[in-house]
């Protein structure tokens, strides 16, 4: 099974941003110790920073992987044009956020993307990966 993973701006600073909110941990490590875990599926990743690379990216592997698990960071809540890239694709995509956004300032409370996502995941750190992965693996629709 081809799982991409897509994560958007701010998030290459992982283990080192706001340790309080998302842990100590960098993306990088957790993703060997994911891959390490479930031998069973191919594990891309992605990151940027621009919103652009983003829906490029969607666009690449939408229509060839097996699901896409996406943490838009802040492009969650403005992006339109990444709502728009989810909902023009074939693959199906959850929504994954390392903190309980609804315990956050009230701008993070709307995604602009859960609509065309098959679920969100929030709250869970690092984890909210794994569970959307486990989705992936499990789920036969």
């Amino acid at each position: 099974m081809k799982i991409q993973i897509i994560n958007g701006p701010n998030l290459n600073l992982l283990g080192v941003r706001e340790k309080t909110i998302y842990g100590d941990q960098s993306f990088e490590s957790y993703l060997e110790k994911l891959r390490a875990a479930y031998p069973q599926a191919t594990i891309a990743y992605f990151q940027s920073n621009k919103e652009g690379e983003l829906i490029d990216k969607l666009h690449k592997v939408g229509f060839s992987a097996d699901g896409i698990i996406i943490n838009a960071g802040a492009y969650t809540h403005t992006s339109i044009a990444i709502a728009d890239a989810i909902a023009g694709i074939n693959t199906r995509v959850i929504e994954v956020h390392i903190s309980n956004v609804h315990k956050r300032e009230t701008f993070r409370h709307h995604s602009m993307l859960a609509a065309n996502c098959v679920g969100v995941i929030a709250g869970f750190g690092m984890n909210s990966y794994r569970l959307a992965l486990e989705h992936f693996l499990t789920d036969k629709l």
